[in-house]
Formats: C-alpha cells, sequence, structure tokens
C-alpha cells in the first residue's frame, strides 16, 4: 500500500504551509520597521491645556501646594508674596531640534519683585535655554531705558556658552518661540518674540541632548531687588512642538 505521507497532494500542502510562514515573516518585520521608524519619529505637538494631559509637576521648593489651575483652556501658575514658591510643570516627552512655542500672558509685577514667568526647555543645568519675564532689577532697567510699565526678559543659555541677553516688554500675551536648527552637528538656538528674532547664539552640543518644555512661575533672585511683594502669576494658552530639521 502507497504511503499518504508521499503524496504529491500533501508535498504540495506542505509547501504552502512554509510559504505561508515566510510570507507572514517578511510581512512582521516591515510591519516592525513601519512601527519603529514612525516611533522614532518627531512628531509636532500642541497643548491646549484642556487638562494637564502628557504634563508633569516639577516644582523646586518645600510648599506642597500645586498653586496650578486650569480654567476655560487656560494654565494659570502662581506664586505668593514674600514666598520662595518655584511652581512649574513640564512636559512627559523629550525633543531636539524644533521650534518651541508659549503663548502666555506676562501679568504686572510689583515694583522690584524677585518673581519670574518662565517659558523655557531643559535637560539639565548645563543645558537649557530660556525665557525669564519679571521686573527686573533696577540696574538693568536703567540700562534698558525702562519705563514705569515696561517688565524685563531675559532670554538665556545656561551653558555651553553661557548668553543671557535681556529686552524690554510690557504686560500681556506674547508669543515665545525658541527655535532649534542643527549647524556643524551642533543646536543653532534663535528666541524670537511675536514673530521677531532678538537673539541668537551656537551651542556645543547637539541632538544627544533633549529638552522637556517647561511652563513656571518662580520666586527667583536674579530678576528683582526685593522679595515679591505680591501674589504674581502668569497664563498659558498653549505650548507647542514643531519638529525641523
Amino acid at each position: 500500500m502507497t504511503s499518504r505521507s508521499n503524496s504529491p497532494f500533501k508535498t504540495v500542502i506542505e509547501m504552502q504551509k512554509i510559504l505561508n510562514i515566510w510570507i507572514l515573516a517578511i510581512a512582521f518585520c516591515f510591519s516592525c520597521s513601519d512601527e519603529e521608524s514612525i516611533a522614532q519619529s518627531p512628531a509636532d505637538r500642541r497643548w491646549d491645556f484642556n487638562n494637564l494631559e502628557g504634563w508633569q509637576y516639577a516644582h523646586q521648593d518645600n510648599n506642597p501646594d500645586n498653586q496650578c489651575e486650569i480654567s476655560d483652556g487656560i494654565l494659570k501658575i502662581w506664586t505668593r508674596a514674600g514666598s520662595v514658591d518655584r511652581k512649574k510643570v513640564r512636559t512627559e516627552l523629550n525633543y531636539t531640534t524644533g521650534r518651541y512655542t508659549w503663548r502666555t500672558f506676562i501679568s504686572e509685577m510689583g515694583v522690584g519683585d524677585q518673581a519670574s514667568i518662565g517659558s523655557w526647555i531643559y535637560h539639565d543645568d548645563q543645558h537649557e535655554i530660556d525665557f525669564e519675564v519679571g521686573y527686573g532689577k533696577a540696574t538693568v532697567r536703567t540700562e534698558l531705558g525702562a519705563a514705569e510699565d515696561d517688565l524685563v526678559a531675559y532670554m538665556t543659555t545656561q551653558a555651553n556658552p553661557f548668553k543671557s541677553v535681556p529686552v524690554l516688554i510690557k504686560s500681556g500675551w506674547h508669543l515665545f518661540e525658541i527655535d532649534l536648527t542643527e549647524k556643524g552637528g551642533n543646536y543653532f538656538v534663535q528666541w524670537l518674540i511675536d514673530g521677531k528674532v532678538v537673539s541668537s547664539v551656537q551651542q556645543t552640543y547637539g541632538p544627544d541632548f533633549k529638552f522637556s518644555l517647561f511652563c513656571s512661575v518662580e520666586n527667583l533672585t536674579f530678576i528683582g531687588d526685593t522679595p515679591a511683594s505680591k501674589d504674581n502669576y502668569g497664563l498659558f494658552d498653549y505650548v507647542e512642538y514643531t519638529y525641523h530639521e
């Protein structure tokens, strides 16, 4: 009697099974490759502050109160008069080259108040790029020719190299943008206020260093002459990251 295991019909079926397995394996590899490329590709993001999804608290003080609230799509952060409050939130994800944008309301500060409204990106203390807005020290205000209703916006890289440029700004809504491009393998930074380039610097490091986006209000000594005389606050309408090389 002829064995069924040697029949041409069964051989065809076995060959078809092997072919199907190879097809599935190849499809799986392409699928994994596509998923990996999607996961690694930077994605544009916009946060409209209907909630704090994608953000986390990053306060740097001993005050247990968050002092952050959301109303009608606006994030409010504030500090208390006479305190050393440092209230801030940051994105859970990190980014490299691209345009970082904040639509921020700068409130009127008390005269001489050591308080700052911040829109900035951070990797560590040596790799940090900022907008910090406050009343400003009297010496700086005099150098800039500040009017009574002017505030001072500092644009700073903390190191590599350090650079800090102050300019005058009025209270109200403003667009603050930090633009990172890559030149010679390192970041080239431009600061823009309301669409106008105000300062720039070439950094000595590049995309190996990724940044979280921060919104903050902090009572900081460098930006005024006396402890905050009142509660100060900043409002954040939205924050946006747009990828480009």
